[in-house]
């Protein structure tokens, strides 16, 4: 059986810090924070240097923000530094975005820890490809070292966390906070926004990929950077060769949305692709960039695929469901709510999941007293 209590209990002390975490986990400023719970500035300022709220003003606080009492009284939780995470669109990026998404990679690296805990998880397996000569040539040594050839990629999800990857969701409905990623030690992790097209769920997980190959040990930010990750994502789904054997000998709109199912993207980044490798012109490249924002899909896009999901995530809760282990004790042993674990894996995992009948997983089996995951 998985142990419950293999993850230290939260501490009966009030944490300043956490109420920090949780404020700016919620996008609010201390300003704001204090009118919604009728105090003045001076208190929350004082509630986040050392001092103990009272009764009424905790409860306050606590409604407000959607945290239980004991999620204040844990020990400090590991925030993800602005410098070394990836934000694509910093300068449209709001503070309080940015400070969301941030806050919600803490509470992930949380859950990770409990994860990690009680599984034996998969060993990151990416390589440092920051040496190579172009975004296109790591594409192709990191396919190689993976035994990939040409192929399709059917489910980047499943192909980040069978490499290692801890892959979460990023539940923040705005189009600034699109992704991001960021290594903690020798574990990289990936924070998906799913409130987007699967097309463009893919690329963005693989675009990340990129960061965590080519900016491991360099700042992730910049234009430079975001070019770099773009260049790696598009070769990485779409390979030279791939495409190059099935390219259209003339490219209409039609053709293009039937030929972007091969490798699950945009019809948008299957026309930048064609161009890139000199199969259109700058004319026809143009024409079917007018055509697409004409259609509309650049945001919705034609004939979508299937929306991708997590199967380690997914493993994980069934086994612990089948040892009668509910996702409202784990929301309790991480000194969370149910909302806020849902969010995590929102889009990755089925919502229903601990209703549903436990299944036996092949994958999953037993190492001592722990379980782990085969990739």
């Amino acid at each position: 059986m998985s142990r419950l209590r293999d993850v230290p209990e939260c501490r009966e002390e009030y944490n300043p810090a956490r109420l920090t975490l949780a404020r700016k986990r919620r996008g609010l400023t201390k300003k704001e924070l204090a009118e919604l719970i009728g105090v003045d500035l001076r208190s929350v300022v004082a509630y986040e240097a050392n001092r103990i709220p009272k009764e009424e003003v905790f409860q306050r606080i606590q409604g407000i923000l959607k945290f239980p009492a004991a999620f204040f009284l844990g020990s400090d939780l590991e925030v993800p530094s602005e410098s070394s995470v990836s934000f694509r669109a910093m300068t449209k990026m709001r503070a309080w975005q940015r400070d969301m998404a941030l806050g919600q990679g803490a509470i992930c690296l949380h859950l990770n820890n409990w994860l990690e805990a009680k599984f034996d998880l998969p060993l990151p397996l990416l390589p440092d490809l920051s040496r190579e000569s172009s975004p296109e040539a790591a594409s192709e040594t990191l396919r190689r070292e993976w035994a990939m050839g040409e192929l399709p990629i059917r489910n980047t999800v499943h192909l980040l966390e069978a490499k290692g990857v801890r892959v979460f969701s990023l539940c923040i409905e705005a189009r600034e906070v699109d992704a991001f990623s960021t290594w903690k030690e020798s574990t990289p992790f990936v924070f998906l926004n799913l409130h987007k097209t699967s097309e463009h769920g893919r690329f963005d997980a693989a675009h990340e990929l990129g960061h965590l190959v080519l900016h491991r040990h360099g700042a992730p930010n910049g234009r430079e950077a975001e070019r770099e990750a773009d260049a790696f994502a598009a070769a990485f789904l779409m390979p030279r060769g791939s495409v190059l054997a099935n390219a259209p000998r003339f490219a209409t709109l039609e053709r293009l949305i039937k030929l972007k199912r091969n490798w699950g993207v945009s019809v948008a980044a299957l026309n930048h692709r064609l161009h890139q490798l000199g199969l259109l012109s700058d004319w026809q490249y143009r024409t079917l960039c007018i055509e697409i924002a004409k259609n509309g899909y650049r945001t919705a896009e034609p004939e979508g695929c299937e929306r991708e999901g997590s199967l380690l995530l997914t493993k994980v809760l069934n086994q612990l469901h089948g040892e009668g282990v509910s996702r409202g004790q784990i929301a309790t042993e991480l000194c969370i709510t149910n909302d806020e674990l849902n969010e995590m894996m929102f889009g990755l995992v089925m919502v229903g999941i601990d209703g549903g009948q436990a299944q036996q997983n092949r994958d999953i089996k037993r190492k001592g007293h722990q379980l782990f995951v085969v990739s």
